[in-house]
């Protein structure tokens, strides 16, 4: 019997408010736990109610982190926080501040957990994007803050877009390299069939790589991140172990969100069992848009997979904000997903309708 499964990514919005401001010492207000709290309730709240309509289909969230480990790095943390650790620390809170969802869920009688799975996905350590970083994270700044910044501090800062005044917003930019393979892919798909919906690859996941052996002295040795290695007898003809180590990078929420959905196609199909999957990438703007925050903006609200590919082989979405959504909903409707939407997450029934958002279809 075909199953249907949703994948919802949610921006970092969706669970702090937007609009950051800077202080006159340059750094950034603080959320309350509480506003953090609200802001993430009130978006469960809009997924039960979305959940509801189907509640036997299969759910899954995913999320961003890039407000919130941008944050957590450089609102004056006492030693060096390594960007893996951050991204799993973000993981676990911002997925336990999700779970709220089962709450929401419950008072509407659908009885449904969702739970958070802490999740690392591989990288290639030699991807090109460790030497040209793009990933936005941590708050906007203004332009002279954001220069300062980086003379001081040696991060690299970025212009992001403009905000509703016509000023210019930077933020920082780290390593984001392409997602490869979800390590924890077995758990997120028991999760799925026992009725959990999972929150699962957060922030992108924990970037990892996977650690290649070098021989010495009959030892076959792994060395891994802080001076830690394994070691075992080296037996010609043995492979090697699986070891993974950590690496400093944040992954795109969208592209590990793509291969989620794809990867769990993939093994549907090797099972014998039929998996239609679609993806919603929520964020905080109605949909693509060609020249965006120009005078000639065009919403576009309908594209085939052959339409977008060729505006994306045009690079008109910029790299760190759309480009890697529209790389997300390519390799998800190649990789045999059935549709994409690109929507905030307010006006999703709209998107549905057609009347809000982006509808991307492999047609």
């Amino acid at each position: 019997m075909k199953k249907r499964l949703k994948i919802f990514a949610l921006g970092g919005n969706e669970l702090s408010p937007a609009g950051l401001k800077e202080t006159s010492a340059g750094k950034v207000t603080v959320q309350s736990i509480e506003e953090q709290w609200r802001r993430t309730s009130f978006t469960c709240n809009l997924l039960a109610n979305i959940i509801k309509e189907n509640p036997d289909d299969y759910y899954i969230l995913t999320h961003g982190n890039g407000p919130q480990v941008g944050e957590l790095i450089m609102n004056g943390n006492s030693a060096p926080i390594e960007l893996d650790v951050c991204d799993a620390d973000t993981q676990g809170s911002m997925g336990y501040m999700l779970s709220q969802l089962t709450n929401s869920l419950s008072i509407l009688g659908i009885n449904k957990i969702a739970a958070e799975t802490i999740t690392k996905v591989v990288v290639d350590e030699y991807d090109i994007a460790f030497h040209s970083p793009s990933k936005f994270i941590g708050p906007s700044f203004s332009k002279e803050t954001a220069l300062k910044k980086q003379s001081n501090e040696n991060h690299p800062f970025r212009f992001y877009k403009k905000d509703e005044n016509g000023n210019e917003l930077w933020r920082w930019v780290v390593a984001s390299p392409d997602p490869v393979e979800i390590v924890e892919i077995e758990l997120i798909e028991a999760n799925l069939r026992a009725g959990i919906i999972p929150i699962a690859v957060g922030g992108g996941g924990i970037p990892v790589k996977i650690v290649k052996p070098i021989i010495l002295n009959g030892e076959e040795i792994y060395n891994c991140k802080f001076g830690i290695d394994y070691r075992r007898k080296f037996k010609s003809g043995n492979p090697p172990v699986r070891i993974y180590s950590g690496v400093e990078a944040v992954i795109d929420k969208d592209l590990a969100s793509s291969l989620l959905g794809t990867t769990l196609i993939q093994r549907a199909a090797q099972s014998g069992d039929e998996l239609e999957a679609e993806l919603t990438i929520f964020t905080d703007i109605d949909g693509v848009k060609l020249n965006y925050q120009q005078q000639d903006q065009i919403d576009l609200r309908y594209l085939t997979l052959a339409e977008i590919k060729n505006f994306y082989g045009e690079k008109i979405f910029p790299e760190g904000s759309m480009g890697p959504k529209i790389k997300a909903a390519i390799n998800f409707l190649e990789g045999g997903g059935k549709r994409v939407f690109i929507t905030r997450s307010d006006f999703y029934k709209e998107t549905l309708k057609g009347r809000r958002g982006t509808l991307i279809e492999n047609k």
